[in-house]
């Protein structure tokens, strides 16, 4: 199952992290985007995606990101990004939403960032 993700959260009092393993692409970016919809929908708006095991990510993919943080910007969260591997920092780049995205090289800071 080359093409399979899977998807864990680890909720903190007031910060979510989301660790993503293996590839985003447009089989399984709905999932990903179901759950993202789930934490905003209990009004979880401040997440931490942890990416470092992330090998490749399509646009459906940053275009559930990208909702998302629009979605907690508006509620006053952000979304923070840990350990984007280089082929997804190639991909957002491209994408023109590095800018987007605070970065952060391990989850504790990223979590302490809020």
């Amino acid at each position: 199952m080359a093409n399979s993700a899977t998807f864990s959260v680890e909720s903190y009092k007031r910060v979510d992290v989301v660790e993503i393993v293996g590839r985003i692409d447009s089989n399984n970016a709905p999932e990903l985007d179901t759950l993202l919809s789930e934490l905003l929908d209990r009004k979880r708006y401040e997440l931490v995606l942890d990416l470092s095991a992330v090998s490749y990510m399509s646009s459906a993919g940053l275009r559930a990101l990208v909702g998302t943080l629009r979605t907690c910007k508006k509620n006053g969260g952000d979304v923070r990004l840990v350990n984007i591997s280089a082929r997804v920092e190639e991909v957002l780049d491209l994408a023109g939403l590095t800018s987007l995205f605070e970065r952060f090289d391990d989850q504790v800071s990223a979590v302490g960032s809020f």
